[in-house]
């Protein structure tokens, strides 16, 4: 682990109490200077469908709908915890360090048998352009490729949103290719720039 990061990692268990017959909430949580990197629950689907239901969150992901289905955002949230003790996905919700202000959402996707994650992320209107998605970008490679022990993370984004580029340069990610016509959305296929990290590379 880099010794100058300013990431901690909590692992203690979800401290909300536990119905019968559920299994405990391992997830962790991950902090930052700004941000504290915590499982979603479900009582965060209201305002996630407010921030999610956004034009241009969808234009510039895969697979956000605009508008966004109402109670899609439960739906969501709901599998989020067996993905992570199965050992599919680690995601979490951006939120203000102080407050704990909903602020958007960031994930692996993760390939056991390759050891590689896909990372994906977005923020809501009025937290744009305020450097939060680098610092959790790198909080959440930092996770993976150290305490995941993954052996790399890749992430995607459309050639016309360089903004995307941007956060993934910063965070010392190498572009790695260009995919041609690669993604269709909303009946336009685009064009895929490609980064990614080895564990090595920390």
């Amino acid at each position: 682990m880099n010794p100058d990061s300013d990431l901690t990692i909590s692992e203690t268990s979800n401290p909300t109490p536990q119905r019968q017959g559920e299994t405990e909430d391992t997830r962790p949580h991950l902090r930052t200077p700004r941000l504290l990197l915590r499982p979603f629950q479900m009582a965060d689907a209201l305002q996630l469908e407010k921030l999610i239901n956004d034009r241009v969150i969808a234009f510039n992901t895969c697979s956000i709908d605009y508008p966004y289905p109402p109670g899609q955002g439960a739906e969501w949230i709901r599998p989020q915890a067996d993905s992570w003790r199965e050992g599919r996905a680690a995601v979490f919700a951006i939120c203000a360090s102080e407050t704990n202000q909903l602020m958007g959402a960031i994930g692996l996707e993760i390939s056991e048998t390759d050891q590689r994650a896909e990372l994906g992320f977005w923020l809501g209107q009025g937290y744009r352009q305020q450097g939060y998605c680098c610092e959790a970008a790198r909080a959440v490679v930092e996770f993976g490729l150290t305490k995941l022990a993954l052996n790399k993370i890749q992430a995607q984004y459309f050639r016309r949103n360089p903004a995307s580029g941007k956060v993934l340069q910063k965070i010392g990610m190498q572009r790695e290719g260009l995919l041609r016509r690669h993604r269709r959305k909303w009946g336009v296929f685009e064009d895929v720039i490609v980064y990614g990290m080895l564990a090595g590379d920390l």
